[in-house]
This record gives C-alpha cells, sequence and structure tokens, in this order.
C-alpha cells in the first residue's frame, strides 16, 4: 500500500534545510519518493491513500541513554494503587521497589511508548535485562551500539517523525507503521 505524507516540509537531516512544501510517499516499510507534494500527488495521487501532518516531517529521533533509560529507572503504570506518580523513578525510590522480571517488562513498554512519543526511531543497547530487551526487540525501534548518521533518503528505511511548531511529537513511524499519534 502507498501512502502519502503531506506535511508543512520536510527535513532530510535534522538540522538540515527546510524543503517547504515537500512530502513523502512510502510503500511498505520504505520511502517510494520524496519531493514537493505536487509532483508526488500528479505521480502516486491516484493510487496512495493521503495523510496531512501540520508539522514538518524528518528522521526519527535517536536516544542516546536508551539503556539506562529503560535499565536504570521505573516507568511506572498510573494505574499502580500505590500512587507512584507519572515520573520515571531511579535512585532511593527504584531501590525501594520490589523489581522482578515481570515488572521491568512492563517499565521497559511504559518506557518505549514514552520513547516513541518523543519520535524516537532507534536508541542505544545493549540492554542486559531479559524482559527489557524482549520489549526493545519487540516495539521495532532500532538498537544501535552508537550513534549513526540518520537521513531520509529514496528507497531508505520509512522510519521518521512528524513535529509541530512547538517541537512536539505528533506521528512516529517505524517501518512505514504509524505506531505513535497525537490525540
Amino acid at each position: 500500500m502507498l501512502t502519502l505524507h503531506r506535511v508543512r516540509g520536510v527535513r532530510l537531516v535534522h538540522d538540515g534545510a527546510l524543503d517547504a512544501g515537500h512530502a513523502v510517499v512510502v510503500e511498505g516499510s520504505r520511502f517510494a519518493a520524496i519531493g514537493p507534494y505536487g509532483e508526488l500527488v500528479a505521480e502516486y495521487g491516484d493510487r496512495a491513500r493521503v495523510r496531512e501532518w501540520d508539522g514538518v516531517l524528518t528522521p526519527g529521533r535517536y536516544e542516546p541513554d536508551g539503556a539506562a533509560y529503560l535499565e536504570a529507572a521505573y516507568h511506572p503504570d498510573p494505574r499502580e494503587a500505590a500512587g507512584l506518580g507519572t515520573e520515571p523513578l531511579t535512585g532511593d525510590a527504584l531501590a525501594a521497589l520490589e523489581m522482578t522480571e515481570a515488572r521491568w517488562g512492563a517499565s521497559a513498554r511504559r518506557g518505549l511508548q514514552r520513547l516513541l512519543a518523543t519520535g524516537t526511531t532507534a536508541l542505544t543497547g545493549p540492554f542486559t535485562r531479559p524482559a527489557v530487551r524482549t520489549a526493545v526487540a519487540r516495539s521495532g525501534l532500532r538498537a544501535m551500539p552508537g550513534p549513526q548518521p540518520r537521513a531520509l533518503v529514496p528507497t531508505g528505511v520509512a522510519d521518521f517523525a512528524v513535529f509541530d511548531d512547538h517541537g512536539d511529537c505528533l506521528v512516529t513511524a517505524l517501518d512505514g507503521r504509524l505506531v505513535y499519534r497525537r490525540r
């Protein structure tokens, strides 16, 4: 299935120039085309579903502290009776909790959702806790040994995010699939 993502503009790299009026076409898990919206709609419009976002499309964020964020902090479930709040717990607060593998896995899944909500599509590993490693593998986020150049290229993997004028993430996509969408 082809999807044409219409946005206010595209940045091929995070700090690169804004190509205003550009859009992207995604086919499966890869970009089929990147360019001016008018040209893309003329070529793909009769075959593609069109999604419109009021923001700028960029490569997804890379989180260099991914392992620490998921393995050295507990991401509370807001439904927990203990009233732990919503912010990650570390240090003494974390030490006071009884952390089983199941609880680490649930915490990691909530932490991963937080990362997706910031436009993150890749993070640093390795992950030593089995439950966290499993959660990361199932999430689709790419675990990398260190920073890698991230750019949008035709035929490249369709990992991207769309940000509004305030820098808030509207959408995160991994392999062309929307995995986060702000409500």
